[in-house]
């Protein structure tokens, strides 16, 4: 609480972005005093406030960007942002890219558990299709032969298989979120929508902190999973197939899913992490990604999981509603 309070004290709040702006500067949540060679002119934090704006207000490119920042009704917020000369365009084109903000998340996943404004104690995980920009598609056979039928195509984009939505082209957002009270992403990833979601589990659950049980859907039914939880000391709870001969463990984790308190957990994941990728779809409008390119595709959406960890975290200190985060944005 007196953390809260410290911040609460600082942040300059003539409008929530602006407010929002401060408050990263404020987190403390990236250093980069450990990079290698020649030192950055503009920190990570400075650029990563830059690319909020762009977020906030759906700005379409970095030459957008870079002509917002120009405008001298804007100068408030590009000082806000730790701006004080305007960057190239190509600053912003070059460091969006890299940009890291998957340790980001992870970090601000912390500090809501240490904080204690969510509870990790059940966590859900889970991954959702996010199409490929403008929804253009580049069939198997197209592929193969290297051929393009049309332009704005994006090449780094795979196809992958939702059983909910059939054959996508495009990207998955992997994600983790607490259950209970508040709903808030943890931890994050981006792959091509080929990649399997056992495939990612391992990266997104090293973030997480003072867990007990992993809720996951049939996907991530995997003996090296339930091996990698338990090292952690938690357990993960998802469907498991049982075969004619099961014995030992599987048969365990089979009865343990089965019994009142093993449903009972599991429930948690389908009021928790599966509306949470909608709300998430819908504010930021990225059920087809605005942008193309692999690394382009996962900074932006990664960054839309960051501001909305943001704007619930600026909502706690403030004692407003966590959930209001679409009328903060204007959308």
């Amino acid at each position: 609480m007196h953390i809260k309070k410290e911040i609460l004290s600082k942040i300059q709040s003539e409008s929530f972005l602006i407010g929002i702006l401060h408050l990263i500067g404020l987190l403390s949540l990236y250093d980069d005093i450990d990079k290698r060679g020649r030192p950055y002119v503009y920190s990570t934090c400075t650029m990563i406030r830059c690319y909020i704006v762009r977020i906030w207000f759906r700005i379409p490119s970095n030459n957008c960007l870079h002509h917002y920042f120009s405008v001298t009704h804007n100068k408030k917020i590009m000082r806000s942002c730790g701006l004080y000369t305007l960057p190239d365009r190509r600053t912003f084109d070059r460091r969006f890219k890299v940009m890291p903000v998957q340790n980001i998340i992870g970090i601000m996943g912390r500090r809501f558990v240490s904080e204690k404004i969510a509870d990790s104690t059940i966590t859900s995980i889970d991954s959702s299709m996010i199409r490929a920009k403008n929804g253009h598609v580049w069939h198997r056979k197209h592929m193969i032969s290297g051929h393009l039928p049309r332009s704005g195509i994006d090449t780094d984009a795979k196809w992958g298989f939702s059983g909910t939505r059939g054959w996508i082209f495009g990207y998955k957002l992997h994600m983790t979120c607490s259950t209970g009270k508040l709903i808030v992403p943890l931890s994050a990833g981006i792959t091509t929508a080929n990649i399997q979601d056992n495939q990612e589990y391992q990266n997104l659950v090293e973030y997480l902190p003072d867990m007990r049980y992993i809720v996951a859907d049939k996907g991530y039914d995997d003996h090296e999973l339930y091996e990698y939880t338990r090292q952690r000391g938690a357990r993960l709870v998802c469907p498991v197939r049982r075969y004619r001969h099961t014995r030992g463990e599987r048969l365990e984790l089979i009865l343990f899913y089965k019994s009142k308190k093993g449903r009972k957990i599991h429930h948690s994941r389908s009021v928790s992490i599966e509306p949470l990728f909608g709300s998430i779809k819908e504010t930021f409008g990225i059920s087809t990604s605005p942008v193309s390119g692999y690394n382009n595709v996962s900074s932006y959406l990664l960054m839309c999981v960051f501001v909305y960890q943001v704007v619930i975290y600026y909502n706690c200190i403030l004692g407003n509603n966590p959930r209001s985060i679409r009328l903060m944005l204007g959308n």
